[in-house]
């Protein structure tokens, strides 16, 4: 067994609890700003929204266990890898695509069934590529990971506070309206500060340990944010949509891993590397890219369709 797949970090489980309770309260913040209408989105924009999950549900887990056959990381981290690829989209994509000049539109519905989907697809994808690679089925076998489990954990954890999120919004609009700004600033502080609480009880192993997961964490991110955007440019589906399609693939909500890492796997050490690692890492190559973006605006949509055509 390599060394790092042995460690396990340090959380008491009243910590444990805590970051349940963080994540609950992220994603019913999250849920604020959610109308019914962003599902409808795939009625307006069918295509793109198929087309976006597609490539995030379906592609990227298979790119992440590909990319964990060719490397042969350790197995701990090759299974954070194919852990982050199931998660689904950050909570920042949405900002990142309008910022970078994308449909802003379009990603708030991939997000959104991104989000809704993830109660399926994350257990199912964490447990299929999961049990395809041989480093990481034992890991797998070794804490008898149950898709079902992972699943009623995701209803607690994600689709309870989404639903009592949208239900508030949709029923007092007023108290959402004024409540949204506040929980988000609330939720990201309190999140950051768990986070950061989280790396300096676990300091050393941080240290002793983030330089192995920086190449695959770097190369996985690079390959998400290639397989959306392509995968829209082969679809031929306009440069705006393109750019939503890629963050929403290239950004994942690795906050949410970590809670599946301490909850099912122990803190393994190489899998709550990775999660860590992502998060801090996709920031900085989302606001970049979207930041280049911003100065390359799309060509208007008449001018993109004579080329498709």
């Amino acid at each position: 067994m390599n060394e790092l797949d042995a460690v396990r970090l340090n959380f008491s489980p009243g910590s444990l609890v805590a970051l349940d309770v963080i994540l609950a309260f992220v994603l019913f913040g999250v849920a604020l700003d959610m109308r019914v209408q962003d599902f409808k989105g795939i009625l307006t924009a069918p295509r793109g929204t198929l087309i976006g999950l597609l490539a995030h549900s379906v592609l990227l887990p298979a790119v992440a266990w590909a990319l964990t056959m060719v490397l042969k990381p350790a197995p701990s981290i090759a299974l954070g890898m194919i852990l982050v690829a199931s998660c689904p989209s950050g909570n920042i994509s949405t900002f990142l695509v309008n910022y970078a000049r994308g449909n802003t539109a379009l990603s708030v519905t991939i997000a959104a069934f991104s989000m809704l989907g993830s109660v399926v697809f994350t257990p199912f994808n964490l447990s299929f590529w999961g049990q395809l690679n041989p480093s990481t089925r034992p890991i797998l076998h070794a804490v008898t990971l149950s898709p079902w489990e992972v699943f009623g954990t995701i209803v607690v954890l994600l689709g309870i506070p989404t639903v009592l999120g949208m239900w508030v919004a949709h029923r007092w609009p007023r108290f959402a309206a004024r409540a949204r700004g506040a929980f988000r600033t609330l939720s990201l502080l309190f999140f950051v500060l768990f986070v950061v609480g989280a790396l300096v009880a676990n300091w050393d192993f941080f240290l002793k340990y983030v330089g192995r997961v920086v190449l695959f964490v770097f190369l996985l991110n690079a390959f998400a944010l290639l397989t959306g955007y392509f995968t829209a440019r082969v679809f031929r589906l306009l440069e705006g949509d393109r750019r939503a399609v890629a963050f929403e693939v290239g950004i994942q909500n690795s906050g949410f891993g970590l809670v599946l890492v301490f909850n099912f796997f122990g803190g393994l050490g190489g899998m709550a590397i990775v999660a860590a690692w992502w998060g801090i890492w996709h920031i900085l190559v989302g606001t970049t890219l979207a930041s280049i973006w911003r100065r390359f605006p799309p060509p208007p949509v008449r001018m993109q369709a004579e080329v498709a055509a």
